[in-house]
């Protein structure tokens, strides 16, 4: 493994960290507020970051995972809400139409989410199916060249602000994935859940009531959905791992300038232990390597090292600034894209199967 950057994911750290601290950064007391930041959203586009994996063809910059993960961790660093409204975006409202779709949806879809014109979101997370997505209870009834759904997702992040869905449904040949516009009838947004942390991001809940999807929209064939929303969770997870890098690391910066003392070695530590694990899952997955397992390992040990930063952050210096929302922002990331506990199954699984260490 490279441990260096090349001199396009430097430009891409730079550029990233520049806009972060300088134009991100104006949007926190928006976004405390519980405002959507559209408006931020709009210059995250401007900067080409809504579409930084997608191949030039279908008007994004062509740039590798590596170059993504740098773009999350250093927005994470300023703002963990704006990065997971573009960890979400990419990785699981985009890829598994540019990895699953036809090329008719990959030319009526890529285009505009590469651009930011239009902002995706994924749905699989039901009321009664969270780690155990198979479970999923949200129906598709085939009828002639459309499929019928009815059901209900929850926790979907950038619901009500994305223009295209990723939703799962069980149809008779097993759970598929279809692509639904936020304008298709029967589509319905329901409340936004107010959280701890993350202000600013969308948590909503959806329900489709005789949601007509056309047979065109379908990702793949029947029965395809959960090879195609396992397929993304790897890269879902980097993308998480380094939002919870950025909110360590930056909890580590603010207790290094604002109290420095001989404890904060430990969250060093941890932090520069995290960062070695983020990149090398990004670095395999930009290879085109199996990273099931670091991507596990980095999510398990990133989304920790954050919520013990940002812990010993407040402990050391109390509710000033910004130490609170990084402890308010980190505990998520040890619950979404797989909880902690479903991490170390994934690990052990594989170790089980002789890929271990």
């Amino acid at each position: 493994m490279n441990f260096g950057f090349t001199a396009s994911q430097q430009q891409m750290r730079d550029a990233v960290r520049y806009f972060a601290e300088n134009v991100v950064a104006s949007f926190i007391p928006q976004m405390e507020a519980g405002e959507f930041p559209s408006a931020l959203v709009r210059k995250m586009a401007e900067q080409q970051l809504m579409g930084i994996t997608i191949p030039k063809t279908y008007g994004g910059t062509g740039r590798d995972f590596i170059s993504y993960i740098i773009a999350i961790h250093e927005l994470s660093k300023v703002s963990a809400a704006a990065g997971v409204i573009l960890s979400v975006h990419t990785s699981v409202g985009t890829t598994p139409i540019l990895s699953f779709g036809t090329e008719a949806q990959k030319q009526a879809y890529i285009p505009k989410l590469a651009s930011g014109e239009w902002l995706g979101a994924f749905c699989l997370t039901e009321p009664s199916s969270g780690s155990d997505a198979g479970s999923l209870k949200t129906t598709a009834r085939r009828d002639g060249n459309s499929y019928i759904l009815n059901g209900s997702k929850l926790f979907i992040t950038n619901g009500g602000a994305a223009n295209t869905y990723i939703v799962f449904a069980r149809a008779e040949g097993g759970i598929t994935a279809f692509i639904a516009q936020k304008s298709t009838p029967g589509l319905m947004i329901g409340k936004d859940e107010k959280k701890m942390g993350l202000h600013g991001s969308k948590t909503v809940f959806i329900t489709f009531e005789d949601m007509c999807i056309p047979l065109a929209n379908r990702i793949g064939e029947e029965g395809d959905g959960f090879k195609i929303a396992m397929a993304n969770l790897d890269g879902g997870r980097i993308g998480i791992a380094a939002q919870a890098l950025g909110i360590a690391d930056a909890a580590y910066q603010y207790a290094q300038a604002h109290h420095p003392n001989i404890q904060l070695a430990d969250m060093a530590v941890s932090v520069e232990a995290a960062r070695l694990l983020v990149y090398q899952a990004a670095f395999l997955r930009s290879a085109g390597q199996q990273c099931g397992k670091e991507a596990s390992m980095a999510k398990l040990f990133a989304s920790k090292a954050a919520v013990a930063a940002a812990t010993e952050c407040v402990r050391q210096i109390g509710r000033n600034g910004a130490a609170e929302r990084y402890f308010r922002d980190a505990k998520v990331t040890e619950i979404y894209e797989g909880t902690s506990e479903i991490q170390r199954i994934v690990i052990s699984k594989h170790l089980a199967k002789g890929m271990g260490i």
